[in-house]
C-alpha cells in the first residue's frame, strides 16, 4: 500500500492535485490486513464467523480508494456494497477505470441491481403478442426491440426516455412472482441468468444495500438470489444498514398487494386458452377478493400514519371477521388456481402469490405474540395508513440475530466504513445495534480538512428559546433571515420535518432577496442542479438532504439546522426498541435516541465542508447544546471548528469571505 498511497506514491503520480493522506494509507493497510487474513473459518465450517473492521473516515480522506484498492489486489470475490447511487456511479465512472489503467489491468467489475431493473425477456414476448400495442407510445416498440438486440443485461438505466415509473416498464421488468425458472422458454435467452453469469465470473461486484439485504433475506428460503457466493463485503455509507436490514428481515401484507395480484390474474385470464366457465370461476373469486380487501381496509382508523397493531382488534372486533374473510378469499382463489393447466402464463405463480399473502396475513395479524416475553419478541407488528394504501408489517425489534445467521455465518470478512459511525467518539452504539463482535477492530480518521481556520459553529446564545419554548418559532425565523443575510443566500437549510420547513419558507420567502427552493416543489436532482448552478439562492429541505449533497464551491458556504435532529418516539419500530432497552434495565434515552440523533446531525454538518478550499459557517439553532447534559456528547461528535454564540462575530467572518473573493456587499433590505 506504501507504493500506492504515499507521497511519491502511484497515486501522487497519476491523479492530478492528489494530497497524501497519512490516513488513507492507514486504511487501506487495514483493509489488505483483514481481506488477506485467513483466520476465518473455512465455508464448510458450520459456525463461520466472518471477521469484521469498522472505519470512520470523514470526509475528504478518500476512502473509496483506500478500499477499491486492497479489494482488487486482494484477488478474493468481494461486493462493495453502497446506499447511494451517487456513489455507485464514483465507483463505476471513475475509480475503476482508474484501478484498471493503472493497477489491474484485467479486473471484472459490474454493477448489479434488483430484479426490477431488468427486462424479462419472456414478459415481453408475451406483450407483443397479447396485441396490447395501446402500452407502446410512439416508436416505443420499435425502440425497445432494436435496444434487445444490443444490450448485455437489459438494464432499463439504458433507456433513459422511459419513466422508471411507467406502465410499460411495470409489464415488462423481471418480478420473482413472474419467474417461471427453469420452465421458462425463454431461459436460454433470460438476460437475468446471463447477469447472473457475468456477475459469478467478476471479482467486484457493486451493489446497493437494499438489494444485498434483499439477496441475504432471499437465502433464508435457499432460491432466488441474484448475487453470486462472495467471500467478502465492503459496506459504505454503513451508518444506513439498520434501517435497511430492518426492511428486509420483516415483511408485510397491504391492499395495494392484494389489488396488484388480481389485476396480473385478469390480465392473464385474457389470454389463456382454459375453459370460459373456469376463467368466470376465476374472475369472479379475484373480484370478490379485490372487494373483501377493500372493506378490510376500510375498517381501520381513518386517521393516516403509522401505529402500533397491538390490540386493534380488541377495539375493533369486526375486523378479525373481516380479515378471516381475506384469508378465506385468498385461499379459495388459490385452490380455483390450482385448476388451470396453462404453460403460457406463469398461474402456478399466482397461486404461490395467494398463499404467500394469505400466510402473510395470518402471520402479523395473529394475536398469540401478546402473550410472548416483551424481551423474547422478536417482532413489532403494526400498520401504515395512507390516503390509498393500508399496509400491516411485521418488523424486526433487533437485527443483529437475523445478520448473524444471514450474513457473519457466510462470508469471510466484513467492512463497515462510513463518515459518521461514532457517537461521542464511541463505536458502540453502531457496534450493538449491527451485532458486530467486540472484539473487531475499529478506527477513525478525521478529516484532513482545516474546520478551525476555515469555518465557524454558530450556536445561539443563552437567550435563545429551547424548541418547546414559547416564542421558539419566530426567534428561529428571525436567526434564519440574519444568518442567510450575513451570507448572501448560498446556505442549504435543514429542519427535522416538512411543517417546520414549510413555516420558515412561507415565513421568509417575501423577506428574502434571494431564489428560495424548496423540497417537494421539484425533483431532488432539479433543486440541486439550480442550487448549484445559482450562487446566491437558498435550499430549504428535510430528510434525504441531510446526507448526499455534495455542492463544493461558494454556492454552499452556509449550513443551516433547525434542531437536534431527534426521532418521533412514537413511531411504532422506534417505540417498540425504546421498550425493548427499557425492559433490558437501560436507558433508551442515552443508549438509542441520542446516538441515532448524533449521527443525523454529524450527516447534516457535514454537508458544508466538501473540498479543503471551501469556508463557510455551520449554525445548529438549539441551545441545548449547551443547556442539557447531552449536549456535550453532540459537541464532541462534531468537526473542531470555533463555536461563536454571537451574530456579529458571523456577520464579520463572512464579510472576510466576501472580502477575500470580490463578492457584492449584500443587497438592500
Amino acid at each position: 500500500m506504501k507504493k500506492i498511497f504515499s507521497p511519491d506514491g502511484l497515486l501522487a503520480r497519476q491523479l492530478e492535485r492528489y494530497e497524501p493522506r497519512a490516513g488513507q494509507q492507514e486504511m487501506a493497510e487495514q483493509v489488505e490486513e483483514l481481506l488477506t487474513s485467513e483466520d476465518a473459518l473455512p465455508f464448510e465450517e458450520e459456525h463461520l464467523q466472518a471477521q469484521c473492521l469498522i472505519v470512520e473516515a470523514e470526509t475528504g480522506l478518500g476512502k473509496t480508494l483506500a478500499y477499491l484498492i486492497p479489494a482488487v489486489l486482494s484477488n478474493r470475490k468481494v461486493v462493495i456494497s453502497t446506499n447511494t447511487r451517487n456513489l455507485q456511479d464514483q465507483i463505476l465512472q471513475r475509480e475503476i477505470p482508474f484501478i484498471r489503467e493503472h493497477i489491474a489491468p484485467d479486473l471484472r467489475a459490474m454493477c448489479v441491481k434488483g430484479r426490477q431493473n431488468y427486462l424479462c425477456l419472456y414478459r415481453w414476448h408475451q406483450l407483443i403478442s397479447g396485441g396490447q400495442q395501446e402500452l407502446f407510445a410512439d416508436n416505443q416498440f420499435e425502440m425497445i426491440n432494436n435496444w434487445l438486440s444490443n444490450t448485455a443485461h437489459a438494464d432499463r438505466a439504458e433507456l433513459p426516455w422511459l419513466h422508471s415509473g411507467s406502465q410499460l416498464w411495470q409489464r415488462l421488468c423481471c418480478q420473482s412472482h413472474f419467474c417461471l425458472g427453469s420452465d421458462c422458454p425463454d431461459g436460454a435467452q433470460c438476460y437475468l441468468n446471463r447477469l447472473r453469469r457475468d456477475a459469478a465470473a467478476s471479482q467486484l461486484l457493486v451493489v446497493n444495500h437494499h438489494l444485498l439485504f434483499s439477496d441475504l433475506a432471499i437465502r433464508r428460503h435457499g432460491f432466488g438470489e441474484v448475487l453470486p457466493r462472495y467471500e467478502s463485503i465492503i459496506f459504505d455509507e454503513a451508518h444506513h444498514l439498520e434501517n435497511v436490514a430492518t426492511t428486509f428481515f420483516g415483511f408485510s401484507f397491504s391492499k395495494y398487494q392484494v389489488l396488484d395480484l388480481i389485476a396480473d390474474i385478469e390480465r392473464s385470464l385474457t389470454s389463456t386458452s382454459s375453459s370460459s366457465s373456469t376463467k368466470k370461476k376465476i374472475l369472479s373469486e379475484a373480484r370478490a377478493l379485490g372487494g373483501l380487501s377493500e372493506q378490510f381496509a376500510a375498517r381501520f382508523p381513518a386517521e393516516t400514519g403509522r401505529f402500533p397493531l397491538a390490540g386493534i382488534f380488541e377495539k375493533k372486533p369486526e375486523l378479525i371477521s373481516s380479515r378471516d374473510q381475506v384469508v378465506h378469499g385468498l385461499e379459495s382463489l388459490a385452490e380455483l388456481l390450482d385448476d388451470i393447466r396453462d404453460n403460457e402464463e406463469p398461474w402456478e405463480q399466482y397461486q404461490q402469490r395467494c398463499l404467500d399473502l394469505q400466510q402473510r396475513l395470518e402471520s402479523i395479524t395473529e394475536e398469540q405474540f401478546d402473550d410472548v416475553n416483551e424481551q423474547e419478541q422478536r417482532y413489532i407488528h403494526w400498520f401504515e395508513r395512507t390516503e390509498k394504501n393500508l399496509t400491516l408489517s411485521a418488523t424486526p425489534i433487533d437485527v443483529a440475530e437475523d445478520l448473524q445467521k444471514t450474513l457473519f455465518a457466510n462470508v469471510r470478512h466484513c467492512v463497515f466504513t462510513s463518515a459518521t459511525l461514532r457517537t461521542g467518539n464511541s463505536f458502540s452504539y453502531f457496534r450493538k445495534r449491527l451485532g458486530i463482535p467486540e472484539d473487531s477492530i475499529s478506527n477513525s480518521y478525521p478529516s484532513p480538512f482545516d474546520y478551525p481556520d476555515r469555518t465557524l459553529l454558530y450556536i445561539p446564545d443563552k437567550n435563545f428559546p429551547e424548541p418547546n419554548d414559547k416564542g421558539y418559532r419566530e426567534k428561529l425565523h428571525s436567526q434564519i433571515r440574519t444568518l442567510i443575510t450575513s451570507s448572501r443566500g448560498r446556505a442549504l437549510v435543514l429542519f427535522t420535518s416538512f411543517q417546520a420547513m414549510d413555516m420558515a419558507f412561507h415565513a421568509l420567502q417575501d423577506n428574502l432577496p434571494y431564489t428560495l427552493l424548496r423540497q417537494g416543489t421539484a425533483s431532488r436532482h432539479e433543486l440541486l442542479r439550480r442550487f448549484a448552478k445559482e450562487t446566491a439562492s437558498v435550499l430549504f429541505a428535510v430528510s434525504s438532504f441531510w446526507e448526499g449533497v455534495d455542492v463544493p464551491g461558494e454556492t454552499l458556504s452556509l449550513v443551516i439546522i433547525d434542531k437536534l435532529p431527534f426521532e418521533v418516539p412514537s413511531d411504532p419500530v422506534i417505540m417498540a426498541r425504546i421498550n425493548r432497552i427499557k425492559v433490558s434495565g437501560g436507558n433508551p434515552f442515552f443508549e438509542f435516541q441520542v446516538p441515532r440523533a448524533i449521527l443525523g446531525l454529524r450527516q447534516g454538518v457535514g454537508r458544508l465542508m466538501r473540498r479543503s478550499e471551501d469556508r463557510g459557517v455551520i449554525a445548529v439553532l438549539d441551545v441545548r447544546l449547551f443547556t442539557k447534559g447531552y449536549g456535550r456528547r453532540f459537541l464532541k461528535s462534531l468537526p473542531e471548528a470555533p463555536v461563536k454564540r454571537n451574530l456579529a462575530e458571523v456577520e464579520s467572518f463572512f464579510t472576510e469571505i466576501m472580502d477575500s473573493n470580490n463578492i457584492e456587499p449584500r443587497p438592500r433590505q
